[in-house]
């Protein structure tokens, strides 16, 4: 995509400076304001599209922190249900646990049951058998009728003894089988319970995956629009350059046209003016920098910047001739003026409306071009001061 915009840079700017020669008829003034329309308009579309990748990034960004907010939100769900299985879990241990002691307790009840039993049928079994006559032998060798009575009661005392005993063992049987029964029952709820839980549990950490797929995505896509951003900012300063080099051909072609025989350098003694008479203050020097807008370290500042209240007035550095006088991209409105000997000023982020000179007009030093704003790519009122020799920026600090 960089190669692309890049070539797309080369063939604007290229169309600028090679586009064929049209008829002789046209003057060469009319052709140079010609490229620089057409120039203006192509620098319109990439300031246009700088907007429109400046939104979607902050769309992106905005997506990606609402995202990363839900992220933490089902990360302390995850954890809230993480901890509420493993309270299930105890409970489902206890109460298998529990199980186990029914269990235990069913099965110790049942052979106590079982036992007596045995020893129930075997009495029986011997009283209608040989029993009979063993039981009455125990009665008949009584030694009185009073003894007789006492064997006998002894007897049925054993029999109904027994009787009372596996009845209470079937009804602990009973109890025990019921008791056993509400514990199966209550095993089987928490685990259903758990279930509930681990599904629950899944379901958060598979929407945490597909949140973590999506920060990926919205990198990948904040990654894809800062390479576009620099991009279109090389082919912006290259448009930029240009349309000085147009300015600079039109200002000469409409010496020529003047016929003016004598060309007016002003030398400034090595001292410019200051643009701003009343109080400012320095926010920005001029050198490498961190950019307010992308964040990017050791952007390079091409200029002064002086803070203002808004509708301060900017006065001319020094006497020269105005090149450019419109809104100029990041610059905003700006004010450039053609001093000779190669040096130009230029005062940018000028307010609405508050440009006060025209292109072509010769102005003084000290006099009043434009008052102070915050158009373009700016933080605030302020003028930013840039000093150029030969198109390129100096530091203004050395013709102060």
């Amino acid at each position: 995509m960089k190669k692309g915009l890049l070539f797309l840079a080369f063939i604007l700017l290229a169309s600028v400076v090679f586009r064929p020669v049209e008829g002789e008829a046209a003057s060469g003034l009319n052709k140079i304001r010609s490229e620089i329309s057409r120039l203006k308009q192509d620098m319109n579309n990439v300031e246009n599209n700088l907007r429109k990748v400046d939104n979607a990034k902050q769309n992106v960004a905005q997506a990606k922190t609402a995202t990363a907010e839900s992220i933490n939100l089902i990360i302390e769900q995850i954890n809230s249900v993480n901890a509420e299985m493993e309270t299930v879990t105890a409970q489902i241990a206890a109460t298998e646990s529990d199980l186990l002691n029914a269990a235990q307790a069913l099965e110790d009840t049942q052979a106590r049951i079982e036992s007596r039993d045995e020893l129930l049928q075997s009495r029986m079994r011997l009283m209608y058998t040989s029993g009979f006559v063993s039981y009455m032998d125990v009665l008949f060798n009584a030694n009185s009728f009073s003894d007789f009575l006492g064997r006998f009661d002894s007897l049925q005392s054993i029999l109904s003894q027994d009787k009372v005993i596996l009845g209470q063992f079937k009804s602990d049987k009973l109890l025990i089988e019921e008791k056993k029964q509400q514990v199966e029952q209550q095993l089987a709820g928490i685990q259903q319970l758990y279930r509930k839980k681990e599904n629950y549990y899944n379901t958060l950490k598979q929407k945490e995956q597909d949140k973590e797929v999506m920060i990926l995505q919205y990198n990948n896509q904040m990654a894809e629009l800062e390479e576009r951003t620099e991009d279109l900012e090389t082919i912006s300063a290259e448009q930029k350059a240009q349309l000085l080099q147009l300015a600079k051909k039109e200002k000469e072609e409409m010496e020529k046209r003047r016929k003016k025989k004598n060309v007016v350098y002003y030398n400034t003694g090595g001292k410019l003016a200051l643009p701003l008479k009343d109080e400012y203050r320095l926010t920005s020097g001029f050198g490498p920098r961190v950019n307010p807008f992308t964040g990017r370290e050791g952007s390079m500042h091409t200029g002064l910047d002086m803070a203002a209240p808004l509708g301060t007035p900017i006065y001319a550095a020094e006497a020269g001739t105005v090149i450019l006088a419109q809104s100029w991209s990041g610059y905003g409105n700006t004010v450039i003026i053609d001093h000779g000997n190669g040096m130009w000023t230029l005062y940018a982020h000028i307010r609405q409306g508050g440009i006060k000179v025209e292109k072509g007009q010769t102005v003084k030093r000290g006099e009043k071009i434009a008052e102070v704003g915050s158009t373009g790519n700016s933080t605030g009122n302020h003028v930013h001061f840039e000093v150029r020799l030969n198109d390129q920026a100096v530091s203004p600090s050395g013709y102060l």
